[in-house]
């Protein structure tokens, strides 16, 4: 909005074409997703606890989790309104990325708000049955990506791409190409949900791992036609994620629930889909993968032989149950996170 309105008054008087800039609008994103986080988080925490919509703490879990019971959840839904007010805000709103980003978004928030609904208003523990739960998000997952596959404008669209390989460039088939962006965006978002255990073990990694795809939408934008504006819209994930940290960082005072996880990590995938960083992104995206990882692991494991590899899964629960102190586990992951998007970021530079 605030981006069309500037561009209007470019015509009267120059000055205004600094907001063309992606670099600038996106800096306001992130000032403008972080601002309306911290405004807005007091008055939904309220209101949630109000509402007594409380976290339910899995019995079989860390005792340390025990007192967590009640803590109000469902505090994904700020970091989506923050997201969308940003994006709105800033985003050149005629750009189809920028569309279809918000509606893979909030299509697996929308998920993520009934599972959450379901478990903590009604009263279902079992919440969103887990067939039901994935055929929705294959729904989603399959359409945008039919979407993006036969909407492409040009090749480099629809091509793999490899870091540490220049030369590497194959064109992809609409089956295999579907079959990736399904894989990202669903596997993501799933990966995600999975590493939301502890108190902003989630959102830290996931804040930085918006903010190196941003850096790739900003390269590859010559690559793939209009694919830069999506940087916008990292902007404002990150953005919204540091707001949501200043309430869910150790102890927590909300977490942000299925409606906040799901919709991230499918935000993550489809945009390392459209700015053909994939691996890139799984790299960046370590920890959400690590996590992942443990528990296919932990289940193939104890089906097959009968014994677990981890006392725990997902993985933090296991170093959570060797005796480390919550706050280590999250700090600990954190790095690895932050290490992990700087070798990805590598990448630019050694193809």
């Amino acid at each position: 909005m605030l981006y069309w309105l500037t561009q209007q008054l470019t015509s009267w008087h120059t000055g205004f074409n600094v907001f063309s800039y992606l670099t600038l609008r996106a800096i306001l994103a992130t000032v403008t997703a972080l601002a309306f986080s911290l405004v807005v988080g007091p008055k939904m925490i309220a209101r949630l606890s109000r509402y007594q919509i409380g976290q339910v703490v899995r019995t079989d879990g860390p005792k340390s989790h025990l007192p967590k019971a009640g803590t109000p959840t469902m505090g994904g839904a700020l970091i989506l309104v923050s997201i969308l007010f940003a994006t709105l805000l800033w985003a050149n709103l005629g750009n189809r990325f920028v569309w279809t980003v918000l509606g893979v978004t909030f299509a697996f928030g929308l998920i993520g708000f009934y599972d959450d609904y379901l478990k903590l208003v009604v009263g279902n523990s079992r919440g969103l049955i887990a067939r039901w739960k994935y055929f929705w998000q294959s729904i989603a997952g399959l359409s945008t990506a039919a979407v993006l596959y036969w909407t492409a404008s040009s090749p480099a669209e629809t091509t793999l791409f490899l870091p540490f390989a220049k030369s590497f460039a194959a064109p992809l088939s609409a089956p295999a190409f579907i079959a990736i962006t399904y894989f990202m965006i669903v596997g993501m978002s799933n990966a995600v949900n999975l590493t939301d255990g502890l108190d902003g073990l989630a959102i830290m990694p996931a804040a930085l791992v918006a903010a190196g795809l941003g850096v790739f939408a900003l390269a590859s934008g010559n690559a793939v036609p209009h694919a830069g504006e999506c940087l916008i819209f990292c902007a404002a994930l990150a953005g919204s994620g540091l707001g949501f940290l200043w309430f869910n960082a150790y102890p927590a005072q909300v977490f942000m629930g299925d409606i906040g996880a799901l919709a991230i990590g499918a935000a993550l995938g489809v945009i390392a889909v459209i700015v053909r960083q994939e691996v890139v992104a799984l790299i960046m995206g370590g920890i959400f993968v690590l996590e992942t990882a443990s528990v296919i692991l932990q289940v193939a494991s104890f089906k097959l032989t009968g014994r677990r590899i981890f006392r725990m899964a997902p993985i933090h629960h296991h170093f959570e149950l060797k005796g480390w102190a919550e706050p280590k586990v999250i700090v600990r992951f954190w790095i690895i996170s932050l290490i992990l998007v700087l070798v990805g970021l590598a990448t630019l530079k050694l193809r």
